[in-house]
């Protein structure tokens, strides 16, 4: 590191990659340098994309091995597919130990791994280095969040108590590429794929700002997963065409769910969370919401009441595109536009902080251990659901467990 900047790598190329470097306009003391992709195509597209952008003189490299070991690199943001998230750590880690290459700190998307084996495993390579490690979530970095959570904790719990409730929720209508539908690649569904937004969101929101993670026990888990739309035949039907080797009558995958689970705090105090999550949801585009209630207040966010709205009447026809807000149906009608969207949900602000961490030497507010945390979290909904029941956290065989989702054997009811 020169003049205290540090320079950051991709692994990584698709939708997520993009949003991150998006969101590099607004960090400072960064630079994207680098990145890897197994295709070399699309590794291009997102280096011409970061010099685009101005956030560094990016380039694509031909391998993992050939990223690790460029000197500008100090730390890699890792964001490839569920999948093969273990691997490129086993990669990284051996590459280090070989003395090829130096890293001050590893970031990692959301969820961490598939499973908690794999995660625990993550958590274990990274920890046997000197490496920092920060585990991308992006919606507790989100500037509403963490203002509302703020506000909520200094006026309302310390005066009246403190909060008792949170709902939160992630809905569209549905992912990009072909290997988030794919229960294997991807370690599930929806609940997988975002349910870890949902619950550590509103585990946020419960805790005490100055608290650690453990001031909340976690006690009971309830939840329930079903395909909704995608595997109705005319729905699967359109998701094969659309996305290559996904056959919905087959081997689906959920595409709603919701959890509840049942928190004490410190004081014996019993706290809720209520998680849902879909991709069968059809309005403007994305929508988040996040609720918190406690014995004289309430919190209220949601992302589609926009402070900006465009018009188009029928008589305007363009093409299909996604540049008002994520997850775009419509370009007709009322529109609600989020003019900053890296931004809003918070992945200026989480980069700033893991960029500033790394610099520092220092572990970031959420490590790789709160991401196998969640992992967990998430196999036991998992459980629950496969079992129709509530269970107590953590069940055993949690640690091994793997959603039969996932193993390719679950059906919609």
């Amino acid at each position: 590191m020169s003049s205290r900047r540090l320079g950051i790598g991709f692994i990584g190329s698709g939708f997520m990659t993009r949003f991150h470097l998006q969101s590099f306009v607004a960090v400072r003391d960064a630079d994207v340098l680098g990145v890897w992709s197994p295709t070399r195509e699309n590794a291009e597209s997102a280096a011409a994309l970061a010099r685009e952008l101005g956030i560094g003189a990016c380039r694509a490299h031909d391998s993992l091995e050939s990223l690790v070991q460029a000197p500008e690199i100090d730390a890699l943001w890792i964001v490839g597919p569920n999948h093969t998230r273990l691997e490129h750590t086993q990669e990284i880690v051996s590459l280090l130990a070989a003395g090829k290459g130096e890293l001050v700190g590893l970031a990692c998307e959301k969820p961490l791994a598939r499973n908690a084996a794999e995660a625990a495993e993550m958590v274990r390579l990274v920890e046997s280095t000197d490496v920092q490690h920060g585990y991308l979530e992006n919606q507790v970095f989100a500037p509403s969040v963490v203002r509302g959570r703020e506000i909520v904790w200094r006026r309302g719990a310390a005066i009246a108590g403190r909060p008792y409730l949170a709902r939160t929720a992630e809905e569209h209508c549905g992912p990009h590429n072909p290997w988030f539908w794919d229960g294997k690649r991807q370690g599930g569904g929806v609940l997988n794929d975002m349910l870890c937004h949902s619950v550590e969101a509103g585990r946020f929101l419960l805790t005490e700002p100055g608290q650690a993670r453990d001031s909340l026990r976690l006690r009971k888990v309830q939840a329930q997963i079903a395909c909704l739309k995608w595997a109705r035949p005319n729905y699967a039907k359109q998701l094969s065409e659309s996305m290559a080797g996904i056959d919905y009558t087959r081997q689906p995958a959920e595409d709603f769910a919701r959890a509840t689970l049942t928190y004490e705090d410190m004081a014996g105090h019993e706290l809720v969370l209520e998680a849902t999550t879909s991709w069968s949801f059809v309005g403007s585009g994305l929508r988040l919401s996040f609720e918190l209630l406690g014995p004289e207040y309430a919190l209220a966010i949601n992302s589609l009441d926009t402070d900006l709205k465009v018009f188009f009447s029928r008589n305007v026809q363009g093409h299909e595109g996604e540049d008002l807000v994520e997850k775009q149906n419509a370009e007709q009608g009322l529109s609600p536009v989020l003019s900053s969207e890296p931004a809003y949900y918070g992945y200026e602000a989480e980069n700033r902080h893991m960029v500033q961490r790394f610099l520092d030497k220092r572990q970031p507010d959420l490590t790789w251990d709160d991401g196998l945390d969640v992992v967990r979290i998430l196999m036991t909904c998992y459980q629950a659901a496969e079992e129709e029941r509530a269970l107590e956290f953590p069940p055993p065989g949690i640690e091994t467990f793997v959603p039969a989702v996932a193993r390719g054997t679950w059906r919609s009811a």
